[in-house]
């Protein structure tokens, strides 16, 4: 469907993408990863063809519609509504539906029989049938799904686009593109401005999308549950891999150690024909052997190993023990003028609770924070620190307080008092400075780039109660592995904001949801919370059904007045209508439940196999078992899918038989 030829693209006097080749087929899911750097948001925008390369190509067929959304960027320059702005995304449908009304005006006004009335009217069919091909008519149901999808409220679609803050604006964009469908989706970081109810509908929006996906992100679960082909940019090199973030990584390190060892086989042949170079450089007889040696070495090519960052890691400074309540809020009440955002908040936090704050974005999470870390004030209420509790905040906007004038290393000196320059340069190497890049002016730092130092900086002073707002959201993923493991080890008490669920995952024991000026406390780590709102939802829909059941309970007494006898034959005459309904339904869903059966035990057996590490030596059957398994990722989707449209059918008719008020 699209293809990447030999396309090279050169910057600052040397290559960032190398002679890069790849196809992109119908449907793909696609990872795009490789370090802070590495061109991942040039080569989208090449294949967007918002740039050029140096050289090369991107070969695609006409009809083949490429959408993308930056990482950033976004202004408003509308002052409609946001309803209004994403509608236009189907202003040609919208033009089309004007022409058929005007043409079903003419015919109007044409005599019946006429040769201008038959070509009018054909032309009207052919564009009345088009019309009901195109969806034109769902067009505000689709708009409503996805808004709500990515987190807006039905108040919000009134509101004039530029009251919307550069993350909300992102989520416009976003909407406006999924509603295009374009047969090629590339999206650039999607996920840092969304919320986790957010990210769960695009999880399952991307699954289900009709067409190719190419996403960069360092959410690594999103990237698992979306992606089945890995894109891996670095040093200029573009890899293809036939699986997701996890299969890649497996991948990759199982290629290190193979490359490690051709590494060190070379190098000792590299000495062995050297030493022989050397030992009978001026011996006559040996000349031709010395020639030939000094030609092999000529020719080979050599080896090189990337950078073991791997092994890079920091610890925090030790903090001093704090008392056993480190931070209490008790009935606190919190507004921006009229809006009220925390109402009678109650938070109690103890010595070595690691939380996870989460909920809609503007539902006051960092609101919170702030007044955790004593940089908002409370309207009413009272905000307690604990015995000898040191508190360090996080925040992105810190970043723009950092002195412009100052070099890097610098910043980090005047924070950390006195330690090694070593130790700093190790940290900020965790935060992808490296070498030369400690001595760069902040002022020519890009903003990502500060975000990074403003953590760097938060991270060396010693603290007892670290407090981050969203730490993540510039770090590659081994920048993330890095202040996770740090934070693993840490001894301290941390509240952290974050929509990370693989980064949190390992890290939190609680997590706080902020939701209709509230907080609700789970016990345990993102993935449980989860869980917990699930059955919550479930739970819901049993109640509600149970209130249902218990009106219909209410009709039927009323409906006590039939005699017994009629009662029993109407009964009767129910349930066998009830199982004559149901009878094919059931019929259906045998065959499906097995199939599904089988897939999964099969989807196991292969996922046992993948994990083993002789797996990957065999690359023939690594790609016929990475199809086999997409294949059946696939029909397992279909054949849920089907069983669950069955067990619709099967409940609404259930539904129908369960109320009294039987009609004959």
């Amino acid at each position: 469907m699209l293809s990447l030829d030999k396309v090279t693209v050169r910057f600052g006097g040397h290559t960032l993408i190398d002679n890069a080749q790849a196809m992109i087929n119908p449907n793909d899911r696609i990872g795009l990863v490789g370090p802070n750097g590495a061109g991942k948001s040039t080569l989208l925008r090449i294949i967007a063809g918002w740039s050029e390369p140096d050289e090369g190509n991107i070969a695609k067929p006409d009809r083949v519609e490429v959408g993308y959304l930056p990482q950033d960027g976004v202004e408003p320059d509308t002052e409609e509504t946001l309803f209004q702005e994403v509608k236009h995304t189907f202003d040609d449908l919208l033009e089309l539906q004007d022409e058929v009304k005007q043409i079903q005006h003419k015919l109007s006004s044409l005599e019946e029989g006429t040769e201008q009335y038959q070509k009018t009217l054909k032309k009207y069919g052919n564009l009345q049938h088009q019309l009901e091909e195109s969806g034109v008519y769902s067009i505000r149901a689709r708009i409503e799904s996805v808004l709500v999808g990515l987190g807006f409220e039905h108040s919000d679609f009134h509101r004039a686009v530029t009251e919307f803050s550069g993350g909300w604006l992102m989520r416009i964009a976003l909407a406006k593109l999924l509603l295009r469908r374009p047969e090629v989706l590339l999206l650039d970081e999607p996920t840092n401005h969304l919320d986790i109810e957010s990210l769960q509908w695009m999880e399952n929006f991307l699954k289900e999308y009709d067409g190719a996906v190419i996403l960069v992100s360092h959410d690594r679960k999103f990237l698992d549950e979306i992606t089945n082909r890995t894109f891996a940019l670095d040093h200029g090199s573009l890899d293809t891999y036939e699986g997701n973030y996890s299969y890649y990584v497996k991948k990759w390190q199982l290629h290190q150690e193979q490359l490690r060892r051709e590494y060190k086989n070379q190098q000792k042949r590299i000495k062995e024909i050297q030493e022989f170079i050397d030992k009978f450089r001026y011996n006559s007889e040996k000349a031709s052997l010395v020639q030939s040696r000094i030609k092999q070495l000529e020719k080979m090519e050599e080896i090189e190993l990337q950078d073991e960052q791997d092994e890079i890691a920091f610890e925090f400074p030790e903090p001093e023990r704090s008392g056993d309540i480190v931070m209490e809020l008790e009935g606190v009440d919190k507004s921006y003028g009229d809006v009220p955002v925390l109402k009678e908040v109650e938070l109690r936090i103890n010595r070595g609770d690691r939380l996870a704050v989460v909920g809609p974005n503007g539902a006051g999470k960092s609101t919170l924070i702030r007044i955790l870390a004593g940089i908002e004030t409370v309207d009413d209420g009272k905000r307690s620190p604990g015995y000898n509790v040191t508190p360090s905040y996080y925040a992105q906007h810190q970043a723009e307080e950092i002195d412009v004038e100052k070099q890097v290393i610098e910043v980090m000196e005047d924070t950390s008092g006195t330690k090694s320059e070593t130790y700093l340069r190790t940290i900020l190497g965790c935060f992808l400075f490296q070498g030369d890049d400690v001595f760069k002016k902040v002022g020519v730092l890009s903003g990502g780039e500060k975000s990074r130092l403003a953590l760097a900086r938060m991270l060396v002073r010693p603290s007892n109660f670290l407090i981050m707002d969203e730490p993540t959201n510039h770090l590659d993923m081994q920048s993330k592995t890095i202040l996770q493991q740090a934070l693993q080890d840490y001894s301290g008490t941390y509240i952290i904001v974050s929509h990370d669920r693989d980064f949190l995952d390992p890290l939190v024991n609680k997590v706080i949801e902020v939701k209709s000026h509230s907080l609700k406390t789970y016990p345990g780590n993102i993935s449980e919370y989860l869980d917990k709102k699930t059955i919550d939802s479930k739970y819901d829909q049993i109640t509600s059904a149970a209130t249902d059941s218990s009106n219909n309970q209410t009709a039927k007494k009323d409906n006590e007045s039939l005699s017994r006898q009629e009662q029993k034959r109407r009964d009767a005459k129910r349930r066998n209508e009830r199982h004559r309904k149901i009878k094919p339904y059931k019929q259906k869903l045998d065959p499906i439940e097995e199939q599904i059966e089988k897939l999964e035990d099969r989807k196991e057996e292969i996922e046992s196999l993948m994990q083993q590490s002789d797996f990957y030596d065999d690359s023939q059957q690594v790609q016929e078992i990475s199809r086999e398994y997409d294949q059946i990722k696939q029909d397992l989707q279909e054949a849920y899918g089907q069983w669950e449209n069955i067990a619709e059918k099967i409940s609404e008719i259930e539904e129908q038989y369960s109320k009294v008020n039987y009609q004959d």
